[in-house]
């Protein structure tokens, strides 16, 4: 039904948009990296828990996919750490621009998740968006360590994004959720603890890192994914997948309206992130072309 299309289409914007404004909550919490990681997963457990107890899911899983998961949610942890990490060393509009090479980095590792051999025209756009990077690399100096966290959350979240491309078809977005935040805040929990980082200041925040953190854990974390996953299930991955390419352009925007002149950037930045931005995009066009002369041929 069209009303029911462009619902589900609106609804997925909105996601986007929250996924957007996630780098901007990054950017007002005051604490460290690793510490709002480790209140961002436990805050969302209990939310991801009381949505569970509401709707009266079973939790239980093979062993198997259960080690899947708890290895997926430490991956998800590194992944927030790095990228939380790169908006505290560089800025948001940085941090974003990079982030947006995932859907390439996606493209590199797919061959291998599902034992294909690589595609020309993406190794192609790879090297585009190289030249891409390496605009931003010149220019930006100073967020050089910045822009390598920012690749590397970019990296981790395409690998979690494929592994958990199968978990979504066979169970539920808050059963999936569960288990990989619990495990990666346990995760984090072990490294503060091993590393003596946890004391009574530890747990003395601002009220304002309070009302952040919740909003970051709550709307940005349990609602968007579970949200998202379900959204997904109503939308084809090509639409979905070029809708996502707006969450660093939604970032970038609130960044600059909310934090102001610290997240202006030079000409040259733009240039190089617009040349991503367009990489990605051109890349899903191309794939969703392909495919559509796959199915038309295989019908006559």
């Amino acid at each position: 039904m069209p009303n029911d299309k462009l619902r589900n289409y609106l609804h997925l914007h909105f996601i986007i948009f929250i996924w957007g404004f996630t780098a901007v909550l990054g950017a007002l919490i005051s604490i460290d990296a690793i510490p709002l990681v480790w209140y961002r997963m436990l805050l969302a457990v209990v939310f991801v828990v009381l949505y569970i107890k509401i709707k009266g899911f079973s939790i239980k899983v093979p062993r198997r996919v259960l080690l899947g998961l708890v290895i997926t949610g430490i991956i998800i942890a590194l992944h927030w750490i790095t990228f939380f990490m790169a908006i505290k060393v560089s800025n948001v509009s940085v941090t974003l621009a990079i982030m947006s090479t995932g859907a390439l980095f996606t493209a590199i590792l797919e061959p291998f998740w599902y034992k294909r051999k690589m595609i020309w025209y993406e190794v192609l756009l790879g090297g585009i968006v190289i030249v891409g990077l390496y605009i931003i690399f010149k220019i930006e100096t100073e967020y050089v360590f910045g822009i390598v966290l920012a690749l590397t959350a970019s990296f981790l979240a395409s690998v979690f994004a494929l592994i958990n491309g199968k978990y979504v078809k066979q169970y539920r977005a808050s059963i999936i959720s569960f288990y990989e935040l619990l495990s990666g805040m346990v995760f984090v929990s072990c490294y503060l603890l091993f590393s003596g980082t946890i004391d009574m200041d530890f747990f003395v925040l601002t009220i304002n890192d309070w009302f952040y953190l919740v909003l970051l854990a709550s709307i940005c974390t349990a609602y968007a994914f579970i949200a998202g996953v379900h959204v997904m299930r109503h939308i084809s991955p090509y639409t979905v997948m070029l809708s996502v390419n707006m969450e660093p352009v939604y970032g970038i925007i609130l960044a600059f309206l909310i934090l102001g002149d610290k997240e202006k950037m030079s000409p040259q930045f733009y240039v190089g992130a617009l040349i991503i931005f367009a990489t990605v995009i051109a890349n899903g066009i191309i794939k969703n072309f392909i495919k559509k002369s796959a199915s038309y041929g295989n019908a006559y």
